[in-house]
């Protein structure tokens, strides 16, 4: 990864030892094992989220306007996605330019479902460093342990579950480069820091604030890494700066950046009070017992927390959605952090609570695993492909490749790796060749008689109908008279 040029005479900053388990013995199996964990984690994910797709479960249109875009970068293309508006830049509505690096996959495997193992796999690759850094501070049993709770903690699994979002590249960034702060590794921490400004425009902030903690942690023993860390922290609130009022305005078609009206719009920071604070609640006590609020890297979430609870959009406000994710790594590697320490303290209660609090993570994970995303997994629906689905994806088929499709959340993700898809209602003049409508509750009584609402210059009639989903073909694009 990229990084400034530091003397390699530079000391280091020790990090702390512990006392070796009985599993430390073999240093092949420590290695291994993070590599072990990550590939069950990736292999439950991938059920999941695949698993959502294949039941036609998709929540959102996000992963319809993310399959445009990495189309479009695979073609070569600026990353236009009509979902959101025809023609529109996406650089114009979050600046994920990462999402690129799955083009090349893409390109291979043109299907939504590239983009959910991609996401699968990043999650799970996050698992290695924080596994890592806790064994190295905690012992084997101990960090094992701590991995496991991280692997299975519930802002992972929301993320999971809700589709595809670029944070998924920002999880194992984040991770790698607190990793590498826990091991006095100062120019690896800001190497894997500073791609977060490619992820999305809000973590030029996370960046600062990690280089912010590498400064406070080699103040006095390092001052040419606190002259760096500083540097970088400037620019990670420079680079947020300009994406904000220049980059993303400038491929907006409005000219501005939408979110701000989010913040514009909030009122009191004390509205949603107790949603916030149940969030908070989440982040620190299943996930730390409250511990890694003894870490100086806690304060790397403070970034992400306050342009969440600063927002009047309630949807940031709680532990839903994929949200939370960037936090995860944050909140894990804080406590593995604060442990050694508190260890050590001259609390007789503190040093017990502390010795046991690793397991106590991991199975607080397990227990709320039995009502997040991954429970999934013990129930045989979801390695089945329902009847129903396949019935859906014949009628799609009617659909010709590279036709004009305006549609509903339930078939964008079937057709956007071969059509060109606009959201309903929103087609930017375009007149689409079909209208394909998720109609499972009957909210589109008569469906001819909607799209007339939409094209009041065209004739469509239906094309097919199966299970709740309904297909119109345009017939004519010429005026009633």
């Amino acid at each position: 990864m990229p990084a400034p040029t530091v003397q390699a005479s530079q000391p280091r900053i020790p990090a702390p030892v512990a006392r070796p388990s009985p599993g430390d013995r073999d240093p092949g199996r420590a290695r291994g094992e993070p590599w072990a964990l990550a590939a069950v984690l990736f292999a439950a994910c991938t059920v999941v989220s695949v698993g959502r797709y294949r039941h036609l479960a998709t929540l959102s249109w996000d992963l319809g306007i993310f399959e445009q875009v990495v189309r479009s970068y695979a073609r070569l293309r600026a990353p236009v996605a009509d979902l959101k508006g025809l023609g529109f830049d996406i650089l114009g509505d979050h600046f994920s330019p990462v999402t690129a690096l799955l083009a090349p996959v893409y390109r291979l495997f043109p299907t939504p479902v590239t983009l959910l193992v991609a996401q699968a796999a990043l999650f799970a690759l996050s698992a290695v460093p924080v596994t890592r850094a806790a064994t190295r501070l905690l012992g084997h049993r101990q960090g094992l342990a701590l991995g496991l709770a991280y692997g299975l903690s519930w802002g992972v699994q929301r993320a999971v579950d809700f589709d595809f979002h670029e944070i998924c590249f920002a999880v194992p960034l984040i991770a790698f480069s607190l990793e590498a702060l826990l091991t006095g590794r100062q120019r690896a921490v800001l190497g894997w820091a500073l791609p977060l400004v490619l992820v999305k425009e809000d973590l030029g902030m996370t960046l600062t604030a990690i280089a912010l903690v590498v400064a406070w942690r080699a103040r006095g023993s390092s001052p040419r890494t606190v002259r760096y860390a500083l540097g970088a922290a400037v620019f990670g609130v420079a680079a947020t700066v300009l994406v904000l009022t220049v980059v993303v305005p400038a491929f907006n078609t409005d000219g501005g950046y939408d979110y701000w009206s989010k913040v514009s719009g909030a009122g009191s920071p004390f509205d949603g009070a107790g949603s916030k604070l149940r969030t908070l609640a989440w982040l620190l006590i299943p996930t730390s017992g409250l511990l890694a609020l003894h870490s100086p890297l806690l304060l790397v979430a403070l970034p992400t927390l306050g342009w969440r609870f600063l927002s009047g959009d309630e949807h940031y406000w709680g532990t839903d959605w994929h949200y939370s994710a960037v936090l995860m790594p944050v909140v894990f590697l804080a406590l593995a952090d604060a442990l050694p320490a508190v260890r050590h303290g001259t609390r007789a209660w503190l040093r017990s609570y502390a010795a046991h609090l690793p397991a106590a993570v991991a199975a607080a994970a397990l227990a709320l695993t039995t009502s997040l995303p991954l429970a999934q997994l013990t129930q045989a629906e979801v390695y089945r492909r329902p009847a129903a689905v396949s019935d859906v994806e014949r009628l799609l088929a009617r659909i010709p490749d590279d036709a004009t499709v305006e549609a509903d959340i339930g078939p964008i993700s079937r057709l956007t790796a071969r059509c060109r898809v606009f959201w309903l209602g929103d087609t930017g003049g375009v007149l689409p060749e079909y209208i394909a409508l998720e109609n499972i509750d009957g909210r589109y009584r008569d469906p001819v008689g909607y799209a007339r609402t939409l094209h009041p210059l065209a004739e469509y009639a239906v094309a097919g109908a199966a299970v709740g989903y309904v297909v119109l073909e345009r017939r004519t694009a010429t005026a009633r008279v």
